[in-house]
Parts: C-alpha cells; structure tokens; sequence
C-alpha cells in the first residue's frame, strides 16, 4: 500500500477538521505531518484494527500495549499535543460517532486501509471482563492483585531504593529518595507520633512508612495490604532492620482488622482503591479502629467535580490496566464522607505540583532501566507504566486531578481535638525559608 501515512493524515485532518499535531510514519515507511512534531510510529496494520473495534482510547491502549504504535521523540510532548484530541474535549460539543458523518466517513476510509478482519485479541495485560459486586473482598483482592502483583523488582527500579509508591513531598534540588523520606516525615509529624503511639498503616506497600514510623518515631506499627509480593517483602525489610518488635505486616483487608483502639492511622495511596459504594464503610471503619483524640492523615488522588456527577466513568485505559476498579472522588466528597462518619478535618494541604514531579521521575527511572524493567515483567506492562506515569504526570501539572492531604481528628466526647492552636506556619508568598508546615 503505497503512502499509508499521507492516507491515514487526511483522513484525520477530514474528520477532525484541524491539521494533525503529531507526524505520522506507517508500517510501509512512508511519513507524513507537521516536520520537527514528535512521531506517532504505527507498526502494524491491525493498530487500526483495534481502533475501529474498540474507537477511542481503549483502542488506541491496546496498540500500545501491543506495541502497534509508540511514540519517537518527546513523550510528554506527544501526550500534550493529543490531549486536545482525544482526552480534552467538551462532551457537550461530542457527536455520536455513528451519527456524524465525518466520524462514519474516517471509519469506512480506515476499514479500506486496515486490512483483513477479524480484530485482534486483546493484549495479555488486559483485565479480562470482570463479573459481580463491586469492591467485594474478593474482587478487591483480584484488582490489587493486578496492580501490585507485577513483581517487586519491576516496582524496585521504578521507584528507586525508597520503595514509597505515592506523591513525593519536594524541596529544590532534592532527590527523589530525599523527597519520599520528607514525605514520610511529614505524615509522621502531622500524625504526631510518639514513642510507643500504636500506627495503623492501611496499604502498607512495601513497608517504607511502617519502617520510618517505628525507626525515627518509635511506633509500633500494623501494616496491612492485600498484595502478598509486597507483604513478603515488606517482611524481610523489617527483618533485615530488626524492626520485628516493632512493626508486623499483615495480608489483611481493611474492613477484617479488629484490634483497635489505636493511636493513628495512616492512609497513603490507598483510599483510591475503596471506590464511591465503600467509602463511607471505610471512613466508619477507620473511625472506631482510633481511640478519642486520634488522628487520621488520609493522603489520596482527587479528581475535578463533574457537572453531572452520575456521569462520572472510570478512565478506560486506567480501569482495564492500570488500577482496575478504581475510582476518583472530587475533595470535597472525601471530606463530607469523613465527616459523616463522625471525623473533624483540620487540616487539607494539596500537593498537586509535588506529585507531577515525582512522576516524572518514575519515568526517568523506568526509561533508563528499560531493558530490565522487562525483563521483571513484561514488554506490555512496562509500556502500561510508561504511558500511565507520563500521562499521569501531565494530568496534575494541568490541574485536570490532584492530590491532598487530609488531617482529620476523631473527637474525644467532650469535643477535644488534641490540636495545637496554630497547627500550621505560613510565610510570605511568594519565597520565604520555611516551606509553610508546622510540627502538627
């Protein structure tokens, strides 16, 4: 087929009726778009297959995955440009697909370039179609299973020597391992630990909190995941640091522990995981595990309110390889659920910019240990990750998710919250030494 590229061009400039941001190379060779964009590389012909069987970004996921396309030249500048097309536009200014006649004329040109049927199979790393109730024990086992299962060696160079899986807490010219530690520091601090507090640490990863806890803050510490990998190896660091005493890692569900009162708990990266039909279960179940004038640091993703909440839908590519069955809530749903189920809030602190920069690290490290990151895993799953990370990263920058810390109290009976008048210390903005917190 001669000069697929110029074809596949216009016939996406047609239906979009604006050029093309990226440039395009087929699988014949030929090139075609905007001289110095980044390069949408089509690999195979059956990328369009999957694209008019599954249009949109499941679609376009698959031949990632696959590695049907990728991306030569700038990811994130790849990401942005496209953004606009297939991500950022108004819904309320959307057609149909199968009544607009320039989206039904670009899918008869693609069928004419695409190539013989059927569609091909759905990439390994694909959740399969998945039955039942939502955020069941079980289901919740299979879904963090999928997400943190992968192999802690995978997860070892992507994360760095830290092995913290969350937002990173950034001063300039810190490094990431530096960052992760101030973050844990933080948390601690807003948590005011004291020797011998009892930490609950509901999704504990691999240990990095429950470690710091019990070492610079003397806590004892439960941690509790459903991922068995990260279980064992959160076991052998509190071994390898003689920590035992201190810290126990359990493979526990957060709605199955029963042995409060404790003292704090912290929740970091997790929550995003108990879904909108839990949430108050999990909020009421935090509750009653902390004794009067507990604290709870709940650190978790924030998406922007809808117009219309009941249309919310988990993203397509996230929910079929990255974080099945996961779900975002706007700030402010996440604080009316603490409060319902009896908690005061006292503190919110975003850390939207700190969490584009840890991502942007994560790629860099997965980048440069490309070849045996996969090896650890797969040649798909390290593609989930790079494209996730990377788009990730872009989607806080933009202001399009967040992510906050909330410090909430369980209130003593007579109303006592154990909290210092002035939790907080600002400065003058903008500069200023001190980075704006307080000892909580």
């Amino acid at each position: 087929m001669a000069d697929a590229a110029s074809r596949l061009t216009a016939l996406a400039e047609e239906s979009l009726s604006q050029p093309l941001p990226v440039r395009i190379r087929a699988w014949d060779g030929s090139e075609s778009g905007p001289p110095g964009a980044p390069v949408l590389v089509i690999r195979r012909r059956r990328a369009l297959r999957r694209l008019l069987w599954k249009p949109g970004e499941l679609g376009l996921a698959r031949a990632w995955v696959a590695g049907d396309i990728d991306i030569e030249g700038d990811l994130y500048d790849a990401l942005g440009r496209l953004a606009g097309l297939l991500w950022d536009r108004d819904p309320e200014n959307s057609v149909h697909p199968v009544l607009d006649p320039r989206a039904r004329a670009f899918a008869r040109g693609l069928l004419r370039i695409a190539g013989p049927w059927p569609p091909p199979a759905p990439p390994a790393e694909e959740v399969r179609r998945r039955s039942g109730t939502l955020h069941t024990r079980r289901r919740d086992r299979q879904a963090v299973s999928h997400h943190y299962d992968v192999g802690n060696d995978f997860y070892a160079l992507v994360l760095g020597p830290s092995l913290v899986y969350s937002c990173a807490y950034w001063q300039d010219g810190g490094t990431l391992e530096e960052a992760q530690r101030d973050k844990l520091d933080l948390v601690c601090r807003k948590l005011a630990l004291r020797e011998g507090d009892r930490l609950l640490d509901v999704g504990c990863g691999w240990g990095s909190m429950a470690l710091h806890a019990a070492r610079h803050h003397g806590a004892r510490v439960t941690g509790i995941t459903l991922s068995r990998e990260q279980a064992a190896l959160a076991r052998k660091r509190v071994a390898d640091e003689g920590l035992t005493d201190r810290v126990e890692i359990r493979v526990q569900d957060y709605r199955d522990v029963d042995d409060g009162p404790y003292d704090a708990i912290s929740s970091i990266g997790m929550a995003e995981h108990v879904g909108s039909v839990r949430y108050r279960e999990y909020a009421d179940d935090l509750y009653a595990l902390l004794k009067p004038g507990g604290r709870l640091l709940n650190h978790q993703i924030a998406r922007r309110p809808e117009r219309d909440e009941d249309a919310y839908r988990i993203d397509a590519f996230i929910d079929a390889y990255v974080f099945p069955d996961g779900e975002l809530a706007p700030l402010g749903r996440t604080l009316t659920l603490l409060e319902e189920a009896g908690f005061e809030a006292r503190d919110v602190e975003s850390l939207r910019e700190h969490y584009a920069l840890t991502l942007r690290r994560w790629v860099a490290n997965l980048e440069r240990h490309w070849e045996r990151a996969v090896r650890a895993t797969s040649p798909g799953r390290a593609r989930v990750w790079r494209l996730y990370m990377a788009a990730s990263a872009l989607s806080f920058e933009h202001n399009q998710i967040g992510v906050n810390q909330i410090l909430a109290v369980r209130p003593t009976e007579d109303g006592g919250s154990g909290m210092p008048l002035r939790a907080r210390v600002w400065t003058e903005f903008p500069g200023g030494g001190d980075d704006g917190n307080g000892d909580a």
